[in-house]
């Protein structure tokens, strides 16, 4: 790997994503140009129906452009409507730890960027496409990072119609579910390029897939988490703000998170929890005002962790040492209760 990356190096490298007035075809173009036949492609992601779809059709356009394309996830993958999601959509990808970097000759990296994890941190990314913020020195032979799309599937749907290829229904079918859940059906903030792919996609999608998938959420386990949660929610002004303990899947703080915005005084709803020695946050927010990855930022981007997101929708980790120098007494509750009482 470290070959490779001293080879990179000599390639042209972007170090800002592309000016907006450049035309998807040429982008397409530039993708290609990173790629020859002989190459052995890793696309890593933190899985979730986004990103898997996102590899999935960045695997597509590199079809009988490059020797190999494997998919490989840095978390486990435990929520019932993600599997259901990998399940029905026979996606082919692997965990972090069957990788032999040794083997690869191209990195891509879709819907994340280098710094979002430690566990992206030793790869030597040639591609990254991604819609999330702009981090620190993002530097790769492609760059695409457009941060006011509502999904990455949009992106990479513009790609293959830009390319000229149309998607099988499988990969229909993914792109269309990696939309609609990024967006939350458009709740969420999106463009009308989101829209559009969304449309474009429909006519290529398996809905009865699609409805299957969407009613595959919840397993006995996720519903005792959800019966804790509801005993220990508390609410106060239009803010719905659940401290779970320690959790054995962070995706359930997602799911959490999402299921009291349902409630109609919410116009926020944050759940919290540990998991592997970290403090992890969820933010929603569906007011006119506030920004969660702003807030996000504002109370944990000095902790020494990772903190931001998009207007409606944030994620904040911090290591629990940090968090327990910071609390009086170890009542990490009583901190964060505190804390989003004063920042909300």
């Amino acid at each position: 790997m470290q070959g490779h990356k001293e080879q990179a190096n000599h390639e042209t490298l972007m170090d800002h994503p592309f000016a907006r007035s450049t035309p998807t075809v040429e982008r397409v173009k530039r993708l290609f140009d990173v790629v020859d036949t002989e190459d052995v492609v890793a696309v890593l992601i933190n899985a979730d129906p986004d990103s898997m779809a996102s590899a999935m059709a960045l695997k597509r356009l590199f079809w009988r452009r490059v020797k190999r394309v494997s998919i490989y996830h840095i978390n486990p993958i435990r929520r019932a409507d993600n599997l259901a999601f990998v399940r029905r959509l026979r996606i082919d990808q692997q965990p972090i730890s069957k990788l032999s970097p040794s083997k690869i000759t191209k990195w891509a990296i879709v819907d994340s960027q280098p710094h979002h994890n430690e566990q992206f941190a030793p790869y030597p990314f040639d591609i990254i496409i991604d819609h999330h913020p702009v981090g620190p020195e993002i530097k790769a032979q492609f760059v695409e990072i457009k941060e006011d799309y509502g999904a990455n599937s949009t992106i990479m749907t513009e790609y293959l119609r830009a390319a000229k290829i149309k998607p099988s229904p499988r990969l229909a079918t993914a792109l269309f579910f990696g939309i609609k859940t990024d967006t939350d059906n458009f709740v969420r903030e999106s463009l009308a390029n989101d829209v559009n792919a969304f449309r474009y996609l429909y006519q290529f999608t398996n809905m009865n897939i699609i409805k299957k998938i969407e009613s595959s959420e919840m397993t006995r386990k996720t519903l005792a988490s959800y019966q804790l949660a509801i005993e220990r929610v508390r609410i106060f002004h239009n803010t719905a703000v659940v401290y779970m303990d320690e959790v054995q899947d962070p995706d359930i703080l997602v799911m959490i998170a999402d299921f009291f915005m349902k409630l109609a005084e919410a116009t926020w709803s944050i759940s919290a929890g540990i998991w592997d020695e970290t403090l992890i946050v969820i933010f929603r927010n569906a007011g006119f005002r506030g920004n969660a990855g702003k807030v996000a930022e504002k109370i944990f981007g000095h902790m020494g962790g990772s903190a931001g997101g998009h207007k409606g929708a944030a994620r904040a980790e911090i290591p629990l040492e940090i968090i327990k120098k910071q609390t009086k007494g170890g009542d990490i509750e009583r901190f964060l209760l505190s804390t989003f009482r004063g920042a909300l």
